[in-house]
Parts: C-alpha cells; sequence; structure tokens
C-alpha cells in the first residue's frame, strides 16, 4: 500500500471519529455530579458490607482454629 493510500484511509478514520463523536450527547452537569455521587456512595457502601463479612468470616476461622 503506498504512503497516499495510507494518508487517505487515515483522513478517512479521522473524519469517521469527528462524526462519531460530534453524535456524544454529553451529560449535563446536575446529572453528572447526581451520578458520580451516587457511585461514590454505593463503592463506600459496598466497601463498608465486603469489610464486615471480612471481619466476621476471619472470626469465625480463628473460633474454628
Amino acid at each position: 500500500m503506498s504512503n497516499e493510500k495510507k494518508k487517505k484511509g487515515t483522513g478517512k478514520w479521522f473524519q469517521g471519529l469527528q462524526a462519531e463523536f460530534h453524535k456524544i450527547s454529553w451529560p449535563d452537569k446536575d446529572t453528572l455530579t447526581r451520578e458520580t455521587v451516587t457511585v461514590t456512595v454505593v463503592a463506600v457502601v459496598l466497601g463498608i458490607i465486603i469489610a464486615t463479612l471480612d471481619m466476621i468470616l476471619q472470626y469465625g476461622i480463628n473460633f474454628l482454629v
């Protein structure tokens, strides 16, 4: 493949990329903030649940041993 064909292929690829980029619907600031807070809260709650289960299981195994 010649360099000229590669350049044309790359140009088409960037044009396609730009066309797809314009189709993206970006969230507004309020939605982004709400979703970020939700993800953070869920992550913290799941971390607490996992830590609690870990301590309970560790206590049970130490009790048996």
